[in-house]
Order: structure tokens, then C-alpha cells, then sequence
């Protein structure tokens, strides 16, 4: 099972000088973001990480991958400092120039599979976050690659949709690259920042069928904005693996609050506006389960 999460403005708490982000937050910052309130965070993330796996009859997922976290040391004080710790668990982590200073990462059970090699994918002249590749060997001889994506926002409008189009160009050619090198098990999982009916993803059909669009038709999402659902992190399988790939959206009740806004419920933020509010993300986090 492969699990992808934005975890949203996953900072540590410590003001190195980077940028506005980093200031706001730390303790003296606008969030007020401290030690404890990180390790709140910290231990909501390993507690989902479980009722995921639990919801699959599983007991650990064999890979994660995270948007939004600020270094490889938020990822590794993650694991250090809950229940992760006992899962021998594997961190792969590259800085990317993102103006905001947040990356994306993975990890994986090292008893399960063995890492071939992993690069980050720079998108030329923008400062975003890199496309991560890692290649694994699993226990059984097969081979699967993964790719964790964080597309370019859609903040700007229509002006911003040539950044996305750039990833997908990126991501389609590194599919094509890993398929000529026979690595016909790729997935790629992400916040894609578009829903999966956008035209901007329709090339990725020459390598990859898309497990999102047909949730999405269901009505299904992984984030609310103004009372509607939007289907934004994505799962993409090879032909290989998508026969019997599974994508689920983990709404987990403990990640959950009432809209009052707009009725029903979405997930519960860790900040509202400047506010200490207590959750992990305003994205639930996806699952693919895959037969390799």
C-alpha cells in the first residue's frame, strides 16, 4: 500500500532566517508554532498512518509520501519522536528552492524493499517544489518506482496553469525514461493542484491511467473549498499495475470537523486563518493499494 499526504505547512519550530514561512512559524511568529503543538501534529500523523493501514488490514503501509514537509529533519523527528520508530523505516528527502521552503518526501519499510536510487526532478527557472523519484527493489525480485508530486498552485488563476503544464511535462518524462529502462511499475501520487478532469494532465494517458478520475465522478475528495469536494491529490498507475489498483480517500473521524460555513464536514486544519485550531491538514490523505 502506498499512502500520499499533504500535510500542510508541516514546519519545525525553529527560525532559521529562510523566508516569511519559516518566521511565522516559530514560537515568536504569527502561528505561535511550538514544541508541543508540533508533537501534537507528530503523533496525529502516525495515528492516521495506522487507521490507514488498519482500513486495508494491513498493519503498516509499505510506502508514504508527504507534501508540504519544511526539511528531512521534520521528517525524521516525525518518526523519532512517535510510535514510527519501531517500523524501521527508510527517509528520502531532497531541499528544493521553493520560495516557501517546503518540500516533499517518502518513506518506506526498509524490511519490505531495498532503494535502487532516488533523484529529485528540478522543474527548470521556477522556485517550486521538485518531483522526487525513487526506484525500489522489492522483497520478491519486482521493481516499482514512485514519483511524489506537488504541483504548482492554482493561485494566480490562469496565469499559473503553464507551471503545471511544465510538471506534467517533467513527470511524463522521467514515466517515459524509467519505461525504456523496463520499470513498467510506476506510480505517481501528489497534490496535483487541479482535479483530474483538467485537460492540463490529459498526456499523461500515453504512460499512466488515472485511479482519481472515476472517484471523482463519484463525488469523492481529498479537500473542500467554498462547500464542494475537489479530488486535487491524485493517484497515476502504469497499465502493469492498474488492473487491480484500488485508490480510497482516508476520511478519517478524527481528521474531520463540521463546515459550518458551508454544512457537512471537511478536514480539520491545524490553523484557521491565524488561529491554533488543532488538526494536521485541510487534505485527507489517498491510499493505493497495488498487486506486485
Amino acid at each position: 500500500m502506498v499512502l500520499f499526504w499533504n500535510l500542510e505547512n508541516f514546519y519545525d519550530t525553529v527560525d532559521s532566517g529562510t523566508g516569511s514561512s519559516d518566521t511565522e512559524f516559530s514560537p515568536a511568529g504569527a502561528r505561535h508554532w511550538t514544541g508541543k503543538r508540533f508533537g501534537v501534529k507528530c503523533a496525529a500523523i502516525a495515528k492516521t498512518l495506522y487507521y490507514a493501514a488498519g482500513e486495508e488490514g494491513v498493519d503498516f503501509p509499505d510506502i508514504v509520501c508527504f507534501a508540504e514537509v519544511e526539511n528531512a529533519s521534520v521528517v525524521r523527528r516525525l518518526v523519532r519522536s512517535t510510535l514510527l520508530e519501531k517500523e524501521n523505516l527508510g527517509i528520502v528527502h531532497f531541499d528544493s528552492p521553493d520560495k516557501r521552503g517546503i518540500d516533499v518526501a517518502l518513506l518506506y519499510r526498509k524490511d519490505r524493499m531495498r532503494l535502487d536510487g532516488a533523484v529529485p526532478l528540478r522543474l527548470e527557472e521556477m522556485r517550486t517544489r521538485d518531483i522526487l523519484l525513487a526506484r525500489f527493489v522489492l522483497a520478491d525480485g519486482d521493481s516499482l518506482a514512485v514519483t511524489v508530486n506537488h504541483h504548482p498552485s492554482k493561485y494566480g488563476g490562469a496565469s499559473s496553469e503553464p507551471g503545471r503544464r511544465q510538471a506534467v511535462d517533467r513527470l511524463l518524462s522521467a514515466a517515459d525514461s524509467l519505461m525504456d529502462g523496463h520499470w513498467d511499475c510506476q506510480v505517481a501520487v501528489g497534490d496535483f493542484n487541479d482535479t483530474p478532469d483538467s485537460p492540463v494532465y490529459a498526456p499523461l494517458d500515453r504512460v499512466f491511467v488515472n485511479l482519481s478520475a472515476p472517484l471523482a465522478e463519484s463525488g469523492a475528495g481529498s479537500i473542500r473549498f467554498n462547500g464542494k469536494w475537489e479530488l486535487i491529490d491524485q493517484v497515476f498507475v502504469t497499465e502493469k499495475l492498474a488492473g487491480k489498483a484500488v485508490m480510497k480517500v482516508v476520511a478519517a473521524p478524527f481528521l474531520t470537523e463540521e463546515d459550518r460555513a458551508h454544512g457537512g464536514v471537511k478536514p480539520r486544519r491545524t490553523y484557521t486563518g491565524p488561529a491554533y485550531h488543532g488538526g494536521v491538514s485541510d487534505h485527507y490523505p489517498v491510499t493505493v493499494t497495488l498487486d506486485i
